[in-house]
């Protein structure tokens, strides 16, 4: 299985006793969904292995509890701390018509209530206070916040998503 037909989960960050047990930092809204998983797929010399769960439970918010089979000692959970943990892409749980995930809009056109088809989304960049859809129309790149208030509407199945922009952002990339 390859990160392409994945989704990060999180980060092993800590070591939690010395029977072997680690803390994943969950990079997810719901961190309760999480707690029955059978395994995770753990990057480990740049391949994903699978790792499989004796038992997990929530320590705070996003912090899992777990105790994968064959580790037994702190040492062998001190050789997974900073892994990143990963879950096939057929794990996410479904989402109502107007939500999504990151993966699913990447290649969608958007369509501007004022500028009629402004591009296709090349991907989302969420390294920002607030996330941004990165979109290319020809040689331009528009960025545009991804704010609920500007989503109309997302028509998963012609794979459009239409937005109500503020007056004058899109022609700051468009000129």
């Amino acid at each position: 299985m390859t990160k392409d037909e994945c989704f990060y989960l999180g980060k092993i960050v800590a070591k939690f006793s010395f029977k072997g047990e680690v803390l994943i930092k969950l990079d997810t809204d719901e961190p309760e969904a999480y707690t029955e998983m059978e395994s995770v797929l753990i990057e480990y010399n740049e391949n994903l292995v699978p790792f499989f769960i004796e038992r997990s439970n929530l320590q705070k918010s996003t912090l899992l509890r777990v105790k994968f089979e064959d580790i037994e000692t702190e040492q062998d959970a001190e050789d997974l701390i900073g892994a990143h943990t990963y879950l096939p892409l057929t794990m996410l749980p479904d989402l109502e018509d107007d939500q999504f995930y990151f993966h699913e809009i990447i290649g969608f056109d958007v369509i501007d209530a004022t500028h009629g088809n402004i591009g296709k989304i090349t991907s989302i960049n969420d390294s920002t206070a607030q996330a941004l859809f990165e979109i290319q129309k020809g040689e331009k790149q528009i960025l545009i916040p991804m704010n609920d208030e500007f989503i109309d509407k997302i028509d998963k199945e012609n794979n459009t998503i239409y937005l109500t922009t503020p007056e004058g952002l899109v022609e700051l990339y468009l000129g």
